[in-house]
């Protein structure tokens, strides 16, 4: 690819069967049972909490496009996501994603039944516009999602025409290659705040308890010239010491320090607009008292990505 398809590439950085018992119609025999497999989607009950993660997902449809990307880092990155779903203590009944490439006035939910595939990203072979996840959506968690944001002060809104952006699909694809997961996408609220997406988090904490997985998709990274420029490496380094140390410390600690990231090193030369940081507020507010692990130290062009668990 050309400097200028690679430029452009980078721009867009920036369960089925599961869910139709939950959305078909019961029964006159078994409208009890109808009913309770709605509610299994939406409240888990009894089960291990899921974690709160936060992972990076690269730049557009990289895992099925030659971008010249070192071998190893891609290997790394796909080799993690690969493996995320092994690494969870069991199979989520729903994933929330928040991703860094949807922003609304106010929090907004996803709420098509089966979404379709969003392609938010150019430059790009006509196949990478053929990639599919045909993941079902998980409209019956949305309520749940918003009354959780309402109680913390937060309107909501709901989106029924979207579809799942490249934010989504792209890491989502190499976890779940089965698409059989029921998926909700959360937007990111305009004005990038970190403090709200701290909160907002902190409202989502007991979707953990339901086998809902918290995923924020974004990146560590993300400076779109920065990635062309070898002298840009260091920075990522340094930025990346202090998010380890900000998003690795006791809750009290790792909350201020990301409220107030743009006081880090390079901050704003790392992150020009925080819109891919936003994501990782979200999942360390919904991490509660638990401690981060760091399970991909990674890099992009020369570039540090790391990951984030937490629980």
């Amino acid at each position: 690819m050309s400097r200028r398809e690679l430029m452009g590439a980078a721009a867009g950085l920036a369960g089925a069967s599961m869910l139709g018992a939950a959305c078909a119609e019961p029964s006159a025999a078994g409208a009890d049972t109808g009913a309770a497999s709605r509610d299994s989607v939406v409240r888990g009950g009894a089960g291990p909490r899921m974690p709160a993660i936060f992972l990076p997902h690269g730049g557009g449809p990289w895992p099925w496009v030659e971008l010249g990307l070192d071998p190893r880092e891609k290997q790394e990155m796909q080799s993690y996501l690969e493996g995320l779903a092994k690494g969870l203590p069991a199979k989520p009944r729903a994933l929330l994603v928040i991703s860094a490439h949807w922003e609304a006035k106010q929090p907004s939910l996803m709420v098509h039944p089966s979404p379709p595939m969003l392609y938010d990203y150019y430059g790009f072979p006509k196949e990478s516009y053929a990639v599919q996840w045909p993941a079902p959506g998980a409209p019956q968690l949305a309520p749940r999602v918003a009354e959780l944001l309402r109680q913390a002060g937060f309107a909501t809104s709901s989106d029924a025409e979207r579809g799942f952006d490249h934010g989504t699909f792209v890491p989502l694809k190499l976890a779940w290659p089965e698409a059989d997961v029921p998926t909700l996408q959360l937007s990111l609220k305009v004005g990038l705040d970190p403090a709200e997406h701290l909160a907002m988090g902190r409202a989502l904490l007991p979707l953990r308890d339901d086998g809902v997985l918290v995923v924020g998709s974004g990146m560590t990274y993300h400076n779109m010239r920065g990635f062309f420029d070898p002298e840009e490496n260091p920075v990522s380094e340094e930025f990346d010491a202090w998010l380890r140390e900000a998003g690795a410390a006791d809750p009290r600690e790792r909350d201020r320090s990301l409220a107030e990231w743009a006081k880090a090193p390079s901050a704003r030369r790392v992150h020009p607009r925080e819109e891919h940081l936003l994501p990782m507020m979200v999942i360390a507010g919904a991490a509660g008292a638990d401690r981060a692990t760091i399970p991909y130290r990674g890099s992009y062009s020369g570039k540090r990505l790391s990951a984030y668990h937490y629980g």
